[in-house]
């Protein structure tokens, strides 16, 4: 049985060494290129500028590698979940979310995730698969709102720099001229703070960077999440002081406040410490509850009261719009029931 292999999500020096490797002409590659990201075609058939020879050569061992949502749920609030598979009964979700002017997409990079934080739906899945990078950008590609969209976050299932291979790739292609030519100013990456790939992560893209911290505090993090055993927040906050985030790119804090678990004095007096002397913002994020565990959010005025104190004290915070409520707000919920239903069906 012959192996297709994607052709999305491939760079342009991958591009250049496969049609080399076939015995194509060296400026096929740009030509392949332009069909994948700039037309955003779906077959190789419609290469037209490619000699029949070199589009059956192709054929022969690749595809586009494009697939449209195999479900959608609309929220009242316009924000629209997308359901894609990726393989025989595994699926992974991006969200739609436009806001005036602008249109993001909340984008995963795994199926499941091995970080298991305790209040996150999708770490609760455990670990299946790094999505490949065909399968990163065809929730782009294949977004029925492609065209309307402004921003892109890597916030959604899995974490991105466990799968930093693939998820460079992707960013080669979003950001250069050959590819969609989006300025990294338009891209942001979520972490727990894996510190060899963030380092990676920093040097090699220019995309914005956002950590998620949650607690400041090194026992109680590792207790809600275990990446914490392996890299210490503030061994990740000393990492990044040794990288200026004051001009276009931006480094934020991303704090989930839970209800008598973090949202007290203490927390924004050891917030303020932990990151004094970093240029940064802090996103303070409502909690979207999920089965099975006992965590419930902040009122909005306890997180108010949180934000003021660190604004007031040089730490720079809003608190970010909840979004999607009605629609298996918080990630990881959509595709879990998916699964759950199809093991019920088998």
């Amino acid at each position: 049985m012959i192996t297709t292999y994607s052709l999305l999500g491939m760079t342009l020096p991958a591009l250049d060494t496969l049609v080399r490797s076939l015995g194509m002409p060296s400026y096929t590659a740009k030509q392949i290129a332009s069909w994948l990201y700039v037309k955003k075609i779906t077959t190789i058939d419609e290469m037209s500028n490619l000699s029949l020879k070199s589009r059956e050569l192709l054929k022969q061992r690749f595809d586009v590698g494009a697939s449209a949502p195999v479900e959608a749920i609309r929220s009242v609030d316009g924000t629209v979940k997308y359901l894609y598979q990726v393989r025989e009964k595994q699926f992974v979700e991006a969200v739609y979310i436009p806001e005036d002017d602008r249109a993001t997409l909340c984008v995963s990079s795994q199926v499941g995730c091995k970080m298991n934080c305790k209040f996150c739906m999708t770490g609760k899945q455990g670990f299946s698969a790094n999505l490949t990078a065909a399968q990163i950008l065809n929730q782009i590609q294949s977004l029925p709102e492609r065209d309307k969209l402004t921003n892109i976050v890597m916030m959604g299932m899995g974490e991105p720099l466990d799968n930093i291979d693939e998820v460079l790739n992707v960013l080669d292609v979003l950001t250069s001229s050959y590819g969609y030519s989006w300025s990294p100013k338009r891209i942001t990456l979520s972490t727990v703070g894996l510190r060899n790939s963030l380092k990676r992560f920093v040097e090699e893209s220019n995309c914005h960077l956002a950590v998620s911290l949650h607690f400041p505090f090194s026992s109680q993090r590792s207790q809600f999440m275990p990446a914490e055993k392996a890299y210490s927040i503030t061994e990740i906050v000393d990492l990044l002081k040794k990288y200026d985030f004051s001009k276009q790119r931006r480094l934020s804090f991303e704090y989930i406040v839970f209800k008598k678990v973090n949202d007290s004095l203490i927390y924004s007096k050891e917030l303020v410490k932990l990151l004094r002397g970093i240029d940064c913002h802090v996103n303070l994020i409502r909690y979207h509850s999920i089965p099975g565990v006992d965590l419930v959010g902040a009122n909005m005025e306890t997180m108010t009261l949180f934000r003021d104190y660190l604004t007031s004290h040089g730490l720079f915070s809003t608190i970010r719009a909840s979004r999607g409520e009605d629609i298996f707000a918080a990630c990881g919920m959509l595709s879990t029931t998916r699964r759950n239903e199809i093991k019920k069906e088998t």
